[in-house]
């Protein structure tokens, strides 16, 4: 079993807490001042625009190290382009470089830590037919553009001009999810580890919250950043004597295994054996071998190299394979990579927090509100969470296409019911616009709250990469009856009229609990509920780790029947993903028949964009299962061509008039020409309207407030505007 780790709050505070708490954390020299500080002790680089809320990482580190005593600042969105020139009277010529933005706060006096934000920076800036995005949920007014493509790596190049002797430390979702070589899709190719492009003396991987308070008290005590190597949740360039060094290739081999050879097809060297002839020596006294004791934290694991990733599409799955076995925390290694001369040293994942770590953490006295300089403006990110709580974190689902698990684990860390019922009454009491309602309740999902294995043992044993996937394992508890509890309890709370549910419901875990469907259908929905089957068919599913679509009829079945009792017309919108590893357009055809036939006409739909690190972004790269051992080198089917994943996107959209060219000659091409004509089992008509056919797949416009993203046949119809009919 692993030790449990120092207490997070147990820490001596540092000397500058005499300074107490600040309003807001300083952006500017001005606001340092009149803080009464000469320098911050911690200069925190994001970018996304501040808004002092727990659901915002640069608040949430900051607040932290500040409660330990330390003085953080914080540069949010800085300038990182080219230089300008100043308007100084005494020195016309003068001209400002690229980091003079980096200057403005002084030199930090223990370390710089630079995160992209809340959202690795190429998402962020890119759709996933890699087109840029207009604008940005993070920034004033949601202006696209505010910060740079690759931020981490921009902003650590900024933060070593302005003061290169300043250990530096970088984190956050993109930090995290590019910790090892990996396949990046907006460039088509192996990237490094960003700990090599960015030069930083560590990165800080998960959530980060026990690494970096370990590391900012063991920095103010003198220690030097070259020195640290035994925290876990983090990487750092190097090697750490002391390892037994481990092959992981030795520990799932990655390609097929030879046959043993038959040894009836050999009958001439079986006979001529001295074990056959009698010439054998005689047998000694056996030896009993007894298995060596292993200690697992002396270990390493050596992956293969960003050589030898970038080469072999083979290694690149297998690498992905090994980093998803060593991800529990309770039995991982320490993984090594080599790049060029040097080595990627990564520790095993950080610890959980506790539940009462998790609640004093969410108690910082947090503003809950943007940065003054961000107050006359909206940030769209923040208007979305404002009356939102967060009640867990973590995710044991796995699914593939998912960063979750990579960056907050599988193990569920959940905050006491006394910690979120009070949190509900300080939004009641102190958010400005509260008018009663509660926009979600949850996490990462919305209905694993306080589910973990039933023993800890096990627990720490286990690597499985998701509890939840072929079926609900055994070991783990599914009981609701906690959050039904927790519900009841929030829509009690004097002045708050409704508590709504928005985090994604793992349906296969909440057929379970009849009695949590039906708190949430009659009180916690508020006419529609997302939920994200993703697809219908199995080898889609399969590949994403998902239920089969027969755990979404049930959940249905009994979300209609208790909305029914309560006197209330409800609607599930169903979520799709198009493109994903493992779909075919036979897969895309019948979702798209399943969908007409249950009414399903979606205005917005998503296709597969391969997120770093992710199992099924793996998938895509190299065409391979990693899900499975490579033994048998597994192939999967990848829709990569921009044709291709138009048209699964166009089966989803089959509604739309501008989809049906292309749809007719998909089915033409697949022999489904049955499915063309005005029938209702047939999937679109033979004629097409004026006007249209033309445009380009995904030029429709922008949704109007209130439209919901999905229409189910049975909402009131939206207005539409006549069209002729032209024959094709």
């Amino acid at each position: 079993m692993v030790a449990a780790p120092r207490p997070l709050f147990s820490y001596r505070p540092y000397w500058a807490q005499r300074f107490g708490v600040s309003p807001f954390l300083p952006t500017t020299r001005a606001e340092m001042d009149e803080l009464g500080w000469d320098s911050c002790d911690v200069i925190l680089v994001t970018g996304d625009a501040y808004v002092d809320h727990p659901s915002f990482g640069m608040a949430l580190i900051g607040r932290l190290l500040e409660s330990h005593g330390f003085r953080v600042g914080i540069l949010d969105q800085p300038d990182w382009r080219a230089p300008r020139r100043h308007d100084r009277a005494d020195d016309p010529d003068a001209t400002a470089t690229e980091a003079d933005p980096f200057r403005a706060l002084g030199a930090p006096n223990l370390f710089w830590g630079v995160t992209a934000g809340n959202m690795d920076s190429m998402v962020n800036r890119y759709t996933s037919d890699r087109k840029i995005r207009s604008d940005d949920a993070y920034s004033p007014d949601g202006a696209g553009g505010l910060r740079p493509e690759r931020s981490v790596i921009v902003y650590s190049q900024r933060c070593k001009e302005a003061f290169p002797d300043v250990p530096l430390i970088i984190g956050g979702i993109e930090a995290s999810l590019r910790r090892i070589a990996h396949y990046d899709y907006w460039s088509d190719k192996v990237r490094r580890s960003v700990l090599v492009d960015s030069h930083a003396d560590l990165l800080v991987y998960g959530n980060a919250e026990r690494a970096i308070v370990e590391i900012s008290h063991r920095l103010a005590n003198g220690d030097r950043i070259s020195t640290i190597r035994d925290v876990r949740g983090t990487a750092f360039p190097g090697w750490v004597e002391g390892h037994v060094e481990i092959d992981s290739t030795s520990l799932d081999r990655p390609g097929r295994v030879e046959p043993m050879p038959d040894p009836y097809a050999m009958e001439e060297a079986r006979q001529a054996a001295p074990c056959a002839t009698g010439e054998a020596a005689p047998a000694a006294e056996l030896v009993q071998l007894r298995p060596r004791k292993v200690d697992r934290s002396k270990q390493v694991i050596r992956i293969p190299s960003y050589e030898q990733v970038v080469a072999d599409p083979v290694m690149y799955a297998h690498a992905s394979r090994i980093l998803h076995l060593e991800a529990n925390p309770g039995n991982a290694r320490a993984l090594v990579q080599r790049h060029g001369k040097a080595d990627v040293w990564i520790n095993p994942p950080p610890l959980p927090l506790t539940t009462p770590e998790m609640d004093a953490l969410y108690e910082l006295p947090y503003a809950r509100i943007p940065h003054p300089r961000h107050q006359p403006t909206k940030l769209p990110a923040y208007e979305m969470i404002k009356f939102s709580v967060t009640i867990l974190r973590g995710c044991f689902g796995g699914c593939s296409f998912c960063s979750i698990t990579e960056h907050e684990g599988r193990i569920i860390q959940s905050r006491s019911e006394q910690s979120i019922l009070a949190e509900l009454e300080l939004i009641r009491d102190r958010t400005p616009g509260f008018h009663g309602i509660i926009s979600d309740m949850g996490g990462p999902t919305a209905n694993m709250y306080r589910m973990a294995c039933k023993t800890r043992e096990i627990e720490a044993a286990c690597r499985k990469p998701s509890c939840v996937f072929p079926d609900i394992c055994d070991n783990l508890g599914t009981d609701h009856g906690p959050l039904v509890t927790l519900y009841k309890k929030a829509r009690a709370i004097r002045g708050v009229k409704r508590v709504f549910i928005a985090s994604g419901v793992r349906y296969d875990l909440a057929v379970r609990s009849p009695e949590w469907i039906r708190e949430l259908a009659q009180h916690h929905t508020g006419g529609y509920l997302k939920i994200a089957p993703e697809h219908t068919e199995d080898s889609p599913l399969e590949h994403m780790m998902k239920p089969g679509i027969g755990a979404y009829d049930r959940f249905k079945e009994l979300f209609d029947r208790y909305s029914a009792e309560a006197g209330k017309e409800q609607y599930l919108i169903p979520y799709f993903i198009a493109a994903h590893p493992g779909t075919t357009d036979e897969d895309m055809l019948n979702l798209a028949l399943w969908l007409k036939q249950n009414g399903f006409r979606p205005d917005q739909v998503q296709a597969f964009l391969p997120s770093p690190m992710a199992t099924a972004s793996a998938m895509y790269h190299t065409g391979l299962n990693p899900l499975k051992s490579l033994k048998a080198k597994e192939r999967v089917h990848v829709v990569k061509g921009l044709a291709q994943r138009r048209l699964h996107k166009a089966f989803l959209r089959y509604h739309d008039a501008n989809n049906w060219p292309m749809l007719r000659e998909a089915l033409r091409r697949m022999g489904r020409v049955d499915l063309i004509g005005g029938g209702k089992h047939q999937l679109v008509p033979s004629w097409q309207p004026a006007g249209t056919g033309d445009a380009r797949e995904g030029a429709r416009g922008r949704v109007q407030p209130g439209v919901a993203l999905t229409q189910h046949t049975g909402l009131p119809p939206r207005p539409r505007s006549s069209k002729r009919r032209k024959p094709v």
